[in-house]
This record gives structure tokens, C-alpha cells and sequence, in this order.
């Protein structure tokens, strides 16, 4: 066989290598690879802002942020609580208020009344044991079939004596076409305390009466006895409706 000419084999030259260069080569590439892969990695993380230092400082933040966030609520809170209970505390303080000066003005009205019937009374002061009926008032209450009166007694003269006695009270009233008379106290002796008189210059007598549900009060009348007398020393009437 021919070795040389153009049908000679072909023969490849390759330089030889030492198989440490192999190694070192091998080593270098697997450290290429494995910087490149760290790089990737930690760019990827810079990216998407993962690091983990920078979480847990915001993670740190937002507790701070939410511990003062929850203190605030808190206090808010308790100044809300307050100022409820404060406007309570004044809804109350005004509602007594206006009952306070309502009372005080019904009252001051009733010394006014009582003031006018005294000076009334001045030129009769000279008779002794003189009774008078000075104000019968009578007016609904708040409940349905209950009524309120007031009455003022006044004795005249310059000594009198003690009056001693009782008042009673007729009311007079319809319910349909059936009459109905009501006489406060029950007894003719007067022995409730309410009813009792016991008084030299002046006395007022106070009450509620209850009528039946649906009647209409036309009058009421109010007797004064004095004590050991049968028949009433003084009568006053006032029509209702």
C-alpha cells in the first residue's frame, strides 16, 4: 500500500496537553460557570428587592407603624368614651335643668297668685276668725284620668286662734250619660293626714285625684269643716269643663 500521494490517509496532529493543564482548564471553566450562576442569582435578588436585611428592616417598620398606629386607636377611643359619657353627663345636667326652672316657675307663679289674694285680703284683716278660700286650682296631670289641684286657705284677724279642721273635695263628672261623683276623703271625719288642716295664718293643700278612664270632669267643689262642726265653714266650686 501507498503511505504517501493523494490516496495516503489522511493523519491529524493535535499538540499534546499535560492532563494537569487539563484539570486546571476543567477548573477554571467550572468556576466560570459558578460565578456566573452566583452573579445571576444575586442580581436577580438586587432586582427584585429581596434582600433580606432590607425586609427585615421593613418588617421591623411596619410593626413600630402598627403598635403606634393601634396606641393612637386606643387613645382615641378612650377620648371618645369620654366625651359620650360627658355629653350624658350634660344631657342630664340640662334636662334637671329645665325641669329645675320649669318647678321654680310654676312656683314662682303660685307665690305670685298667693301674693295677689293677700294683698287682697289686707283691708278685712280686722276680722277675727275670718276663712278664706284664696286659689283653687285644678288641671290634668301627665296621666290620663288623673288630676292635680291645689288649694290656699288663709285665716284673717290680727290674733287668730288655730284653725282645726279637714277639707273635702267633690268632683263632679260624666262618663256617657251617667253621673258620677267622687268625694276625697271617703269619710266625712277627714282622717287622712292630706285632708287635715291645722293652721293660723295660711295653709295650702296639694293632691291628685283619679277619675275613671273616658269620664269628663265638670266640677269641683272644695268644703272646709272646722272640728265639731257638722256643716261645711267654707265652699268654693270651680268649673272644670
Amino acid at each position: 500500500m501507498n503511505r504517501f500521494g493523494v490516496n495516503a490517509p489522511r493523519v491529524a496532529v493535535r499538540a499534546h496537553m499535560p492532563w494537569y493543564m487539563r484539570w486546571i482548564l476543567l477548573g477554571g471553566v467550572a468556576l466560570a460557570v459558578l460565578g456566573a450562576s452566583w452573579a445571576t442569582y444575586h442580581f436577580g435578588s438586587e432586582f427584585a428587592g429581596f434582600r433580606k436585611s432590607e425586609i427585615e428592616g421593613e418588617m421591623k417598620r411596619l410593626n413600630e407603624l402598627t403598635v403606634k398606629q393601634a396606641a393612637e386607636i386606643a387613645d382615641i377611643r378612650t377620648k371618645l368614651a369620654a366625651a359620650e359619657s360627658q355629653r350624658q353627663i350634660e344631657s342630664v345636667t340640662y334636662g334637671d335643668l329645665a325641669k329645675q326652672v320649669k318647678m321654680l316657675s310654676n312656683e314662682n307663679a303660685t307665690l305670685k297668685d298667693d301674693l295677689a289674694f293677700f294683698q287682697s285680703l289686707l283691708p278685712a284683716a280686722g276680722h277675727d276668725d275670718a276663712i278664706a278660700l284664696g286659689r283653687l286650682k285644678v288641671e290634668p296631670d301627665a296621666v290620663p284620668g288623673e288630676f292635680k289641684y291645689r288649694v290656699l286657705l288663709v285665716q284673717g284677724g290680727q290674733r287668730p286662734a288655730d284653725f282645726l279642721g279637714h277639707v273635702q273635695i267633690v268632683v263632679s263628672a260624666l262618663q256617657g250619660a251617667e253621673k258620677i261623683v267622687l268625694a276625697l276623703p271617703p269619710v266625712a271625719d277627714g282622717k287622712m293626714r292630706e285632708y287635715q288642716l291645722n293652721f293660723k295664718s295660711f295653709q295650702r293643700v296639694e293632691g291628685v285625684f283619679k277619675i275613671a278612664p273616658g269620664a269628663v270632669v265638670k266640677t269641683v267643689q272644695v268644703r272646709v269643716y272646722q272640728n265639731g262642726a257638722s256643716a261645711p265653714k267654707l265652699t268654693k266650686s270651680v268649673n272644670i269643663s
